[in-house]
């Protein structure tokens, strides 16, 4: 049994390394096998298809990296100002590493465009909707005002930050984004108490 899990295993890291770097479509079942080093028939014998394959790596990675957000300690950086700045310059941090195309999610749901029910979407969907709930959550700690509202406008920078770093190839768009996502956040504040004085 824990021979038949660690080949699970085995094809789902090498699967996700071949999807991620070459595009979902652009990788065959044959390609996996090999880069798995298991026969295509043991690869159909873990997974039907090639799109349930995809989905079950999704799935995995969606785990892992809601795991590091709840490690990712934010209780230490005291003002909303100073959580962008931390939240932004990571990200271009992760950028800079090496072979970055992007985020995995958003890519794989691009690519995906005319399938708007494939498992590999509902995931990351779902993906999506856990770091905006999130990011909500820390800026409710911090009393920002409609914090699901401003969260999700802070997920919109977050996005085209990484599409405009991958066009350019420079991590100067998370300090711009950054910044707008400073101002949005303080020019939406100081809205919303002028309302309430009112």
């Amino acid at each position: 049994m824990r021979d038949r899990s660690a080949t699970h295993q085995r094809i789902l890291d090498a699967a996700y390394t071949l999807f991620y770097r070459n595009g979902f479509a652009r990788v065959n079942v044959d390609e996996i096998a090999q880069a798995a080093n298991v026969t295509k028939r043991t690869l159909y014998d873990h997974f039907r298809s090639k799109d349930e394959l995809l989905a079950e790596v999704l799935q995995r990675q969606n785990a892992l990296a809601l795991q590091k957000i709840e490690k990712w300690d934010m209780r230490a950086v005291p003002t909303i100002s100073e959580m962008l700045d931390r939240l932004f310059g990571d990200f271009a941090q992760w950028a800079s590493a090496p072979r970055w195309k992007g985020p995995g999610f958003t890519r794989f749901v691009m690519e995906l465009a005319d399938q708007p029910g494939h498992p590999a979407r509902v995931i990351s969907r779902q993906h999506k909707a856990a770091v905006e709930d999130w990011l909500a959550g820390e800026f409710e700690r911090r009393n920002v005002e409609l914090p699901k509202s401003r969260a999700r406008e802070v997920v919109l920078l977050l996005e085209g930050t990484a599409t405009l770093m991958l066009v350019h190839g420079s991590r100067d768009y998370a300090k711009a984004a950054a910044s707008a996502a400073k101002h949005l956040l303080v020019q939406s504040t100081s809205a919303e108490m002028m309302k309430n004085e009112d």
